[in-house]
């Protein structure tokens, strides 16, 4: 293969597994993760949950080698202008012919004790686990750059 044919490929799939990745009739658009830095102990992952079925689904689990502990988190408001992470046990619904954000303030995928350092670009390894659609498997683009939230109100 040409390094030509090489770079395509590989911009290619990082375009592909930033827009979507499907697994019976559900969709994953615009996944980014991003950590505070070289010396940051955690990270988090952010992206739209899109079900195109007639069955409601729920997002149960999440798994990666890019951390020693990755659990689905949400912000609960303590009071005070104080927000406080916390752990989703029951996971997150996905209305069937509806979508769920997992957004920066709200749900998110929560990555502890990361494994190693996350550069921009880096592409990292994340299993989702949902109560009917099974496990979808994606790499998740490391954006450290981003600055804005995502806008999903095309869709």
């Amino acid at each position: 293969m040409t390094p030509s044919k090489t770079l395509f490929g590989a911009i290619a799939l990082a375009v592909f597994t930033a827009t979507a990745s499907f697994a019976d009739g559900i969709m994953i658009h615009d996944a980014y993760a991003r950590s505070a830095g070289k010396m940051a102990k955690a990270g988090a992952a952010f992206f739209m949950i899109k079900n195109e079925t007639d069955q409601d689904d729920r997002l149960i689990d999440v798994k990666s080698t890019a951390a020693k502990k990755v659990e689905l988190h949400t912000h609960v408001d303590q009071g005070g202008g104080v927000m406080k992470m916390v752990h989703v046990e029951d996971g997150f619904a996905i209305p069937a012919g509806g979508m769920h954000m997992l957004k920066r303030g709200g749900d998110h995928v929560m990555f502890m004790g990361l494994n190693s350092a996350w550069e921009q670009g880096d592409l990292l390894p994340l299993t989702l686990v949902f109560e009917k659609a099974g496990e979808i498997d994606l790499e998740v683009q490391v954006d450290l750059e981003r600055q804005e939230t995502m806008d999903h109100s095309s869709h």
